[in-house]
């Protein structure tokens, strides 16, 4: 029977203590992995989150940083050490902001979406591959959006961003294929967590009458394809931009 087994592997997610991004910090865990819990301000979040993976017998380490600043990054790089150098990267953390028109949004925003969408993936690549090209084995997980084929009104900076991101990693997944180093993208539709079980506003019928499966995905859905892309079965997959969506979008050749 085939199984997902990361067992040995260090995972690092980034934004682990967001509402998807703590439930994929533990599927990664269930899976065998010990897991790097970056955070940005949160630290009694991320501290409760290592406690949940350690409970679950592996091994967890709160590490905190701006994503977006390159000396905040190596400082992360360096923290991790503590357990060895990342086998698989998870970016998963983004800058939150007031969606408003192309007209109204503010410069700043687009700036802000840059930083957190593509300088992430930059100076976490820079940070963290080098490693990974000296084990000849890596796997890098970043994820997208459904946004980024949509351009829905008032999604200008999001879009912006995740579509700089995109390029981005195309050409990384071109420049470190030939070291065993996968690099994709998971695009979420809008995803079921756990805030909206707390406040019972899972269904969104103006949303999920446009979705072929007619619901939303849910927050574990969405952790079950980074942990597929972050095993061997996905070996030979890579510069893929992965919709978990329910056919919300589907891109065509």
């Amino acid at each position: 029977m085939l199984t997902l087994d990361l067992t040995g592997k260090i995972a690092l997610v980034t934004g682990a203590t967001g509402q998807r991004g703590r439930v994929m910090a533990q599927t990664l865990a269930a899976c065998g992995a010990d897991i790097g819990v970056h955070y940005h301000r949160n630290e009694p979040k991320a501290r409760e989150l290592c406690a949940e993976i350690e409970a679950m017998n592996r091994r967890a380490l709160p590490v905190q940083a701006d994503v977006a600043v390159q000396n905040d990054v190596f400082k992360m790089r360096d923290a991790m050490l503590q357990f060895g150098a990342p086998d698989i990267l998870v970016t998963n953390a983004v800058a939150q902001y007031e969606w408003k028109s192309v007209l109204e949004q503010a410069p700043g925003d687009y700036e802000s979406q840059f930083r957190s969408c593509v300088l992430q993936q930059v100076l976490m690549a820079q940070a963290f591959v080098p490693a990974m090209i000296e084990s000849n084995w890596g796997r890098i997980v970043a994820i997208s959006t459904e946004c980024a084929m949509q351009n829905t009104p008032l999604q200008s900076a999001y879009v912006s961003g995740k579509r700089g991101m995109d390029g981005v990693l195309r050409v990384l997944a071109r420049e470190i294929g030939s070291h065993n180093i996968t690099v994709n993208q998971v695009a979420p539709g809008w995803t079921i967590s756990e805030k909206d079980r707390e406040s019972q506003s899972e269904d969104q019928p103006s949303y999920t009458a446009g979705v072929p499966m007619r619901r939303r995905g849910t927050d574990q859905e969405i952790a079950n394809a980074v942990a597929f892309l972050a095993s061997d079965l996905a070996s030979f997959i890579s510069g893929v931009y992965l919709p978990v969506s329910g056919g919300s979008v589907m891109p065509a050749i």
